[in-house]
């Protein structure tokens, strides 16, 4: 199952990082998850939100560069080399991570990974085949159900 994840480009200054959270505060948006990645001048926020249809709208409204891109959440042992597991899995299958971010979530004592690749829907295809890999879904994200 792909989710969709927010990605916010945003300048690399003090309080940009703030104003896209107090924009989604104001409407009660919950961010399940995020990543921040910069460069000199300018950084891209990664979101996974539950409501990501009306966080892309607010911040586009309110005048951040947004774009919405599909990723995959793996669960993942919450223990040494429990990434090791998920890894072998994609390098059987020749695929390839363009970015991923991690956090532990309430699975069970596990974590979850959330990996971006250039064919999410292919990897869907061999992963969801693969008895050693488990794919997270939205609702497991955010209700840890």
């Amino acid at each position: 199952m792909k989710l969709n994840q927010i990605s916010v480009f945003l300048e690399n200054k003090p309080g940009a990082l703030s104003k896209v959270c107090r924009v989604l505060s104001e409407h009660q948006i919950d961010i399940s998850t995020m990543s921040m990645a910069e460069t000199e001048k300018f950084g891209i926020l990664r979101m996974i939100i539950r409501e990501w249809e009306k966080a892309a709208a607010l911040l586009k409204e309110n005048g951040f560069g947004v774009t919405v891109t599909d990723v995959v959440a793996l669960e993942v042992d919450d223990r040494p080399g429990g990434m090791c597991q998920v890894l072998d899995a994609l390098d059987r299958y020749s695929i390839n991570v363009e970015y991923l971010y991690a956090f532990v979530s309430p699975l069970h004592g596990k974590a979850v990974v959330i990996l971006r690749f250039d064919a999410p829907d292919a990897v869907l295809e061999r992963l969801m085949a693969d008895p050693e890999v488990r794919i997270v879904t939205m609702n497991e994200i955010f209700t840890g159900k």
